[in-house]
């Protein structure tokens, strides 16, 4: 019999950027145990994807050349593997698939249960696709890293958010603000309005000298900071830091180890977070969505023919919330 093709975007080797993605027809996936055949409706990339073509994290991932990128999708279950109990062809789901496994860029893609949840009818596909990756960062940069609880109970925290208007960023501020919490954020000036009605108390230029300084307007130091981007030294944020300050490091990278280690001997710490993905966490996400506690700005759409245009513009990071691949 002969075997069902899909179309999918891969690269077979480390490098090349845009340029070195290939369309290719491949066999559609097959599920196998607790796994599920997903028709992807939409795709959301994430600086991750890029950066291990890159060969940033080797020798982790991509586990495998070729590789087909993307780890956030939403669509249509169209068969389950043996074991899966929760879903059934035809069902709506948002999923993130196995990081360094990939293959989100394809019109079928795989997914492991645990990591699949149902998506109702009030969240499209475009909307739900980038909460896996980014959603699920923020959610435990907010909750578990800064310790702030989702339903305004706790201590009051002062937080800043670092990119604020970025994939990550975005959600960051909306979560702090279902806690206890004054939240400041950074972003560029075209943002500024934006990341205001997302919720944020302070909005900092980035590019202005309080920006760049991390300067809150009202004069508050901050308990936590949310760092979504790269390249601000330690002696920046130190002076804005209270006695117990910690700044929390989404993107740590190997060569930052000795900072995190002589920083975890001072009251103020420099913490890397790796994101451990978790089902009813997601779950709880494309619920906030359903009941309009928390959005989704989606910056781009692409289809699937255009993946070097969305590729380019994930590397030019610059993007408004998150950019979206349609197959």
């Amino acid at each position: 019999m002969e075997e069902k093709l899909m179309r999918a975007v891969q690269y077979s080797r480390y490098g090349g950027g845009p340029s070195g993605l290939e369309h290719v027809e491949v066999p559609i996936p097959t599920p196998n145990k607790d796994e599920i055949l997903v028709k992807v409706e939409a795709a959301s990339l994430n600086p991750f994807d890029w950066k291990v073509q890159k060969g940033i994290l080797w020798p982790l991932f991509p586990s495998k050349f070729p590789q087909i990128p993307g780890n956030d999708v939403a669509g249509e279950v169209i068969k389950v593997g043996p074991g899966v109990k929760k879903f059934k062809a035809g069902d709506k789901v948002v999923a993130m698939i196995t990081p360094g496994i990939g293959g989100g860029l394809a019109e079928y893609a795989v997914s492991k249960e645990s990591l699949t949840v149902a998506r109702p009818p009030e969240v499209s596909a475009a909307h739900g696709a980038p909460l896996p990756v980014a959603g699920l960062t923020a959610h435990q940069a907010v909750t578990e890293s800064a310790g702030v609880n989702l339903d305004g109970s706790g201590k009051h925290k002062n937080i800043l958010i670092i990119a604020a208007s970025g994939g990550v960023g975005h959600y960051a501020v909306q979560l702090a603000k279902l806690g206890n919490t004054h939240v400041t954020a950074t972003c560029g000036a075209r943002n500024m309005e934006i990341v205001k009605s997302l919720g944020a108390d302070e909005v900092l230029d980035y590019k202005t000298p309080d920006g760049a300084a991390l300067r809150s307007p009202s004069g508050r130091k901050y308990d936590v900071v949310i760092y979504c981007a790269a390249g601000i030294p330690w002696s920046t944020f130190e002076p804005n830091l209270s006695e117990n300050g910690k700044v929390i490091d989404i993107t740590p990278v190997p060569t930052a180890l000795f900072g995190y280690a002589l920083r975890m001997l001072s009251k103020k710490k420099l913490v890397p977070m790796l994101l451990k993905p978790k089902g009813e966490n997601l779950d709880f996400l494309v619920n906030l969505v359903r009941e309009g506690k928390l959005k989704t700005i989606i910056d781009s759409k692409y289809p699937l023919s255009k993946a070097e245009d969305a590729w380019t513009k994930s590397i030019e990071g610059h993007a408004t919330g998150k950019i979206i691949v349609e197959p």
